[in-house]
Order: structure tokens, then sequence, then C-alpha cells
């Protein structure tokens, strides 16, 4: 059976002990591990106001990642339209294309990846007349990307006629129908949105219209995966993204915790059921068991990539992680 392509999306925690920068510098040893693996994505995501992410200045932090790099696709999973002027993005993306040609995407997505307090202060257009610009502000980055736009007053400098592939990132329907309908690829957030995921597929399929970036629909799904030489050890480092989860339903922010024994008795029965709702989409044990089951995710979405994201405390477990999943996968 072909294997379709693997990619990691990072959110380059910061762990409990550590700051961002070691948190980026992990980040890069993610990204050449992943590279010298065949992974055929490395993305990062925009989050703001959050101490256990340090993926914010989400441009700057790909330059870097993509300078360490040689040859594994660089982008944005994803950039938060929303907070940005379109111009402003295209010439950020466009001097990554610039730099590193032909290893760039800009992954977009309609949310503003943090609180509607944080969101202000990034100086967005929250009033109660503030329309939905989001469809707008994706035509206008597909124009400055555009060639032959010399007409225009206002041009994208370096961007202008850069073939920088634009993708339309979902945790709804919303962007599915969009990416369908404009002739993007697409991408679901079913690492933490798992609800609508089918949904999301069926209507992105349904809509699609060909153009002259995509002849055909591209879906791409994510999920939290974590291998380790067994189940148990495995689940030991999964507790981690529970624990983050169970915090982000209480209400608490901050660094990524380590792993720790009989995580279970530490939530109510709702909070519980809440993680669990939460983590529908995550795929964790030995390679024998998590290739079985992402192995049925696959055949269940038909997607054609998979994105697994990994919020595993131990820098080295993460890393043997990414690998024995890359060499389970691999042997399909």
């Amino acid at each position: 059976m072909t294997s379709i392509p693997l990619s990691i999306l990072d959110l380059s925690f910061v762990r409990d002990v550590d700051t961002p920068r070691q948190a980026l510098l992990d980040s890069l040893e993610l990204a050449r591990k992943a590279e010298e693996l065949g992974y055929t994505r490395f993305w990062m995501a925009e989050h703001h106001n959050m101490e256990g992410i340090a993926s914010a200045a989400t441009s700057v932090a790909l330059g870097f990642i993509a300078g360490g790099t040689h040859s594994i696709r660089i982008g944005s999973g994803g950039v938060m339209l929303p907070n940005h002027a379109p111009l402003v993005i295209a010439e950020q993306f466009g001097t990554l294309e610039s730099l590193y040609p032909g290893r760039i995407d800009l992954g977009l997505g309609r949310a503003p990846g943090t609180d509607m307090r944080t969101a202000r202060a990034l100086r967005r257009n929250l009033g109660p007349d503030s329309a939905d610009t989001f469809p707008q502000d994706v035509q206008e980055l597909l124009f400055y990307f555009g060639a032959g736009n010399s007409a225009n007053s206002v041009r994208a400098f370096p961007g202008d006629g850069l073939e920088v592939p634009i993708w339309l990132l979902g945790s709804s329907t919303y962007s599915a129908q969009l990416a369908g309908l404009l002739g993007l690829p697409f991408a679901f957030a079913s690492h933490f949105a798992p609800e609508h995921l089918h949904e999301a597929l069926r209507l992105y399929r349904q809509e699609f219209r060909p153009s002259a970036k995509l002849a055909e629909p591209y879906a791409m799904v994510a999920a939290n995966v974590v291998v380790a030489d067994s189940d148990d050890e495995a689940n030991f480092l999964f507790s981690t993204a529970k624990q983050g989860v169970l915090n982000l339903l209480q209400g608490k922010r901050g660094k990524i915790q380590p792993p720790v024994r009989g995580v279970d008795l530490a939530w109510t029965p709702e909070e519980h059921a809440g993680v669990q709702r939460f983590l529908k989409y995550a795929f964790v044990g030995s390679p024998t068991t998590v290739l079985h089951e992402l192995g049925e995710f696959a055949r269940e979405t038909q997607a054609d990539e998979i994105i697994v994201t990994s919020r595993i405390y131990d820098l080295a477990a993460r890393l043997r992680s990414i690998e024995m999943l890359a060499h389970a996968w691999k042997s399909r």
C-alpha cells in the first residue's frame, strides 16, 4: 500500500524549566530530524499571550527553521490572517520564498489565535460593525502573489509574482467551503477540533472548483501522535498533552509540564470527558499500535496528507517518536 505523506505541526512548546529561546532551538532540532526522516513539511502555528508557545512571531520563527534546514517545506499552520494586513503577510512570505525558493507554504487561519483582549492589542477592528473580511483578505493575498499586477498602485515586494502555495486551515466548515470555492488546498485542525472533521472534508470536496493553483482537491488532516517502545510508555508521555488540555479547559495557562502517572486522578468526570473529546484523534502507543490506528484514520478520512503534532515534554523522546512513526509508516 502506498503511504500518503506525513508532515509535522510544531507549536514550539516551552517547558516549565525552559525559555522561548530553548523552545525554538528544540524546534530547529525537530525540523532537522523531520527532514532527515523524509517528512514533507514542517509547519508552525501562530498563538498569542501563551507562555507555553514560542511561535507567536510565526514568519520570524519560520525563517530561523528554514535557515537551519535544506529541503523540507516550511510553512505556517497557520498565520491568523485577521491579525494582519494581507500586504504585510505577502511581504513576509515573499521574503521567505525569495530566501528559500520552492520551500515555503502559507497556511491561513480565520481565528485570532488568542483571547479577545489580546486580539484587541493586536490592533484588530473588533467593533460591532466589523464584517468578516477573511474571504476578501485571502483574495487580496492571492492578488499580491499573482503576476502581472503592474497596473495596481500597491504591490508586494518581495512577493509579487512568486509562487507561494496558500492553504486554508479550519476547525469548522467555513474555511472548508471557501477553500473549495477558491480551488485551494485545505487542512483541518482535527488534532483539537474533531467534531466537524468529516463534514468539513465532505463540503470541501463537494464545493471544490479547479483553479490555476490546484486541479483537484487536496486535503490534509491533523492528529496528535505519540510513539514509544510500548503502549504504556507512550501513554505516560501523552499525559503531558492531557495536562495541557485539562489546563485549557480550566482556564489556566502556562508552560508545558512533565509527564505523570495516574493523570486521570486529577480531573472530574466532566473534565475527563472534555479532554477525551478534544483529543479524539490522538494515536498513542507502540509503532504497531499507532500504525494500525493512524492507518485507519487515513482510510476513514481519505486524506491526501496527515500532519502530526506531539506535545511531548522531553525532546529526545519527541525525536524518537517521530523517528519510530516515520519508519513504521514507510513499512506499510
